[in-house]
């Protein structure tokens, strides 16, 4: 019987280091696919000002930090991108422009965004192009769709956003990176009612839903692979009896959608906290949460084989 190994891993959120662990589990598990689901891009921007004296301050991680000379400013500027933050060499009057222009920022981070993504993926390229194994990135509700052109530019590193693609001769996956509505107003969400649409127009394509994925950012509602901390108005935890109190936040078109089509496997992310492994009737679905501020990769590492699931394990390092 011939075993396809897929790793899955989602949310790294710009850190580079878990992205560079991310490309390093060919170096640990013989895998044939790796998925990353969305949620790739950072956060933040983080200006390093240039002093007087020719050194760079700046404020990250709740400190200040100064660099000297070159090779401190290559580490400073590798520790920020490491913790999923976009470093950016500037002057005193430069960073008092961009504290007044929220525009000049909001363009800055596209830019950065766009710049880091294409590092990314000529390092997926240099390092896996040579082994076949399949890599597919994909974005998420997070994700600015100034990204799109950077994913569909390799012609190694395939895009499956909105359509069925063969991750091998039996097994097809289809990807959706939108989410339902969260309190963020990110960039790829929407209604239930659009996501369900969205789902469909993938679905009714797929040839053999026996062996297809489904690789959708927003777990399915009340898996388990949704829970997290319900939010009041100005978006802090609400805590009963010294505890946050938990609820689902997925998605009832992701849930219904399982439910009605069984597919063989469902990978989900978008909620960090519920690392978990859910069944819905056949399909075996996976969240394997993120730990990216730590600099920690969380993945599924899924073994498939004569149209089943035969096994999983959920990683981290």
């Amino acid at each position: 019987m011939a075993i396809t190994k897929v790793f899955f891993a989602t949310d790294v959120h710009g850190s580079e280091r878990v992205f560079m662990k991310f490309l390093n589990v060919r170096l640990v598990h013989e895998v044939d696919v790796m998925v990353l689901g969305g949620d790739i891009t950072g956060k933040l921007v983080v200006p390093l000002v240039r002093g007087p004296d020719g050194s760079y301050k700046t404020q990250f991680l709740g400190g200040q930090w100064t660099a000297k000379n070159e090779e401190e400013l290559a580490q400073l500027e590798k520790n920020i991108r490491y913790n999923g933050f976009y470093p950016y060499r500037t002057n005193p009057e430069e960073a008092r422009g961009l504290q007044a222009d929220k525009a000049k920022v909001d363009e800055l981070f596209s830019k950065l965004m766009v710049e880091t993504l294409k590092k990314w993926i000529g390092l997926a390229e240099e390092r896996l192009k040579k082994t076949g194994i399949k890599c597919y990135i994909s974005p998420g509700n997070d994700d600015r769709f100034v990204i799109d052109e950077v994913l569909d530019s390799s012609d190694y590193v395939i895009n499956p956003e909105g359509r069925v693609v063969s991750i091998s001769d039996k097994y097809e996956m289809i990807s959706l990176g939108f989410t339902n509505p969260t309190p963020w107003n990110t960039a790829r969400e929407c209604s239930e009612e659009e996501l369900a649409s969205k789902i469909e127009a993938q679905a009714s394509q797929v040839k053999n839903m026996e062996n297809c994925i489904f690789n959708f950012h927003a777990p399915p509602y009340n898996s388990s692979l949704d829970t997290a901390a319900k939010l009041d108005p100005t978006l802090k935890p609400v805590f009963i009896g010294g505890h946050p109190q938990m609820i689902p936040i997925g998605s009832t078109a992701v849930r219904d959608a399982i439910n009605k089509y069984q597919p063989l496997l469902g990978l989900h992310g978008h909620v960090h906290e519920s690392k978990r492994v859910s069944k819905m009737g056949r399909t075996v679905c996976l969240n394997p949460g993120s730990d990216y501020q730590e600099g920690m990769l969380r993945g599924s590492l899924i073994m498939l084989g004569d149209n089943k699931v035969l096994d999983y394990l959920q990683i981290s390092g």
